[in-house]
């Protein structure tokens, strides 16, 4: 199947979306199927107000209606509600073309931090959004329901998965293993709620891996807390090795691709009991869920490394991809060729709820 993927989040721009994306592009590639990323790169772009890093696309209209109508695309989804995605949107509606879409940002929640925007107001713009689709691809079933309680409909499971081969633990000749050493992975932002980690009262270090519009602030006011930028590939997946407890502070992210990281590295989750932490951490085994953080950063380093690796190995890329090509023909309503089938290399990801790629 030829596939166009629409996307305002693309690279240079480092997040867990992105890395979502990248992924499944190459484990439907391996799987041999051909997909188109239509991104910020295909435009020209402007800064977005408030995360000048992020570039915004100013669409051309007739560009994506050639990427829908004449690149023998079979199926187009639209992966984020920014100007590519409201763009791509507005053109299969106007030419039949049939789509699906993914919930992957809590926008509302985000609006009503940084501008006290009702988020009321802005889930209403995304149910307009996303109606229209012939089904909406969320990652949890926590957030399933959630969406549902809020009119969403045609709403299908697809989760993430992660590189266990990138990803892994070192040998302790690796860590320092004088003192325990905490670590937070994502962007330096408020809706991170990253302040609920550098304020806690821990033994050891602190470290921050990423970049963001409060990285300059918070490097100021926590002299003790290690600040090393934004990190990928090998350099990223070092870091995650070298540390003891991940800690998720976040209590708005939908999934968290970086607990799967953290968890394929040996490293216990320490978060609160919220959407995204609630679906993929078991508590005592992958790390420790409480609204006391510090508690269950304690708590996390009683946990057995091996252990926690050995539940991330089933969060597959290439079951992710099955899944995602299964929906498509849910939600089109049509049979899977079984002569087109490719059978997953590994489990299927275990997020309690979701489908199993059809045989």
């Amino acid at each position: 199947m030829r596939i166009l993927i629409a996307t305002d989040a693309w690279r240079p721009q480092i997040n867990g979306v992105v890395r979502t994306y990248e992924n499944l592009r190459n484990a439907l590639e391996e799987s041999g199927h051909d997909v188109i990323v239509l991104s910020p790169s295909d435009f020209m772009t402007l800064p977005c107000p408030g995360y000048r890093e992020i570039r915004l696309a100013v669409p051309n209209m007739r560009r994506i209606s050639e990427y829908v109508l004449r690149s023998g695309v079979e199926h187009v989804h639209i992966a984020t509600e920014g100007p590519i995605g409201w763009a791509t949107r507005a053109i299969c509606l106007r030419y039949g073309v049939r789509f699906t879409t993914s919930f992957h940002t809590r926008f509302p929640e985000y609006l009503e931090t940084y501008i006290g925007l009702p988020a009321s107001i802005s889930y209403h713009v995304q149910r307009r959004f996303h109606r229209r689709s012939m089904g909406t691809f969320v990652a949890t079933p926590s957030l399933k329901t959630e969406l549902e309680r809020r009119g969403f409909e045609r709403l299908m499971l697809w989760s993430r998965g992660v590189d266990t081969t990138l990803f892994h633990p070192r040998s302790n000749a690796e860590r320092n293993t004088a003192m325990p050493t905490f670590l937070y992975v994502g962007r330096v932002s408020p809706e991170k709620n990253i302040g609920a980690f550098l304020d806690l009262d821990l033994p050891g270090r602190k470290v921050v891996i990423g970049d963001g519009p409060l990285l300059n602030m918070l490097r100021e006011q926590h002299p003790d807390v290690e600040f090393k930028g934004a990190k990928t590939g090998d350099a990223l997946a070092a870091e995650y090795a070298a540390a003891d407890v991940f800690v998720f502070p976040s209590r708005t992210d939908t999934f968290g691709l970086v607990m799967l990281e953290a968890m394929a590295s040996g490293l216990p989750i320490a978060a609160f009991p919220v959407m995204g932490p609630i679906d993929i951490v078991t508590p005592g085994l992958t790390g420790v869920l409480s609204e006391d953080l510090r508690e269950a950063a304690l708590q996390a380093l009683e946990l057995d490394p091996l252990k926690v690796r050995a539940e991330a190995k089933n969060f597959d890329w290439s079951s992710v991809g099955e899944i995602f090509i299964d929906n498509v023909y849910r939600a089109r309503g049509a049979a899977r060729p079984s002569g087109r089938s490719v059978k997953a290399k590994g489990k299927s990801p275990q997020i309690k709820g979701s489908p199993k790629p059809i045989a």
